[in-house]
């Protein structure tokens, strides 16, 4: 067999053994889907995270990266997207490599006393979606004034109505929304009077979304 020949024969054989060793790869690949779930996306922590030290963006994008994971190896309580832990800090040290949990994760401690709640005003929890928002520029948005807005689901057909159901009303306190969760959903604590309450509590039923936002100038 001539130089030539044999390099063509080797060329062919190289090709056939790629083919054949992807053939096997994606096999083994589609076996592991089946044996341990679909790959889910979850925050990881690339360094060290201390204990009560809020992530703001600047942080987040250091800090934390989001890995693929089979969903059979994924913790209960696991951050999808670095955006749901903006504004909130770790409990306790999360070592690097760690997977990053709802339940680590606290509002800031301050040592600056609270906002004032005012006459017949008590605090109420209510869970939110838009809670990362309150958090871009890297401000701790726990005793600031929120606007909190409800968005009804469609009737007959038509569209939802949206409304400020409690307008300027302080914020004291922020954490993780339960697992399942859309992203940037929270439980937020707000100092409200007695009949915002019983619309926002009614809204956590009906409504299609209830909204917090920076308050703004009236």
């Amino acid at each position: 067999m001539s130089r030539r020949a044999r390099a063509i024969a080797f060329g062919l054989a190289a090709l056939l053994a790629a083919i054949v060793a992807g053939t096997i790869a994606d096999g083994y690949g589609d076996s592991v889907a089946r044996g341990y779930g679909a790959l889910r996306p979850v925050v990881v922590a690339a360094s060290e995270l201390r204990p009560g030290k809020a992530l703001d963006p600047t942080a987040a994008e250091a800090d934390l990266e989001v890995r693929q994971v089979p969903g059979r190896f994924v913790p209960a309580g696991a951050l999808r997207d670095p955006a749901e832990a903006l504004g909130l800090a770790p409990a306790a040290m999360i070592p690097a490599g760690a997977y990053l949990l709802a339940a680590q994760l606290r509002p800031p401690r301050s040592d600056a006393p609270g906002p004032a709640l005012g006459s017949g005003r008590r605090p109420v929890q209510i869970a939110v979606t838009g809670a990362a928002a309150l958090a871009v520029g890297g401000a701790d948005p726990v005793g600031s004034r929120v606007d909190v807005v409800v968005t009804t689901e469609p009737r007959d057909g038509g569209a939802g109505h949206t409304y400020v159901a409690a307008a300027e009303v302080p914020l004291l306190g922020l954490g993780a929304g339960p697992e399942g969760d859309a992203a940037g959903a929270a439980e937020a604590t707000l100092g409200l009077t007695r009949p915002q309450a019983l619309r926002l509590i009614a809204a956590e039923s009906f409504a299609r979304q209830v909204t917090v936002m920076p308050g703004g100038e009236r």
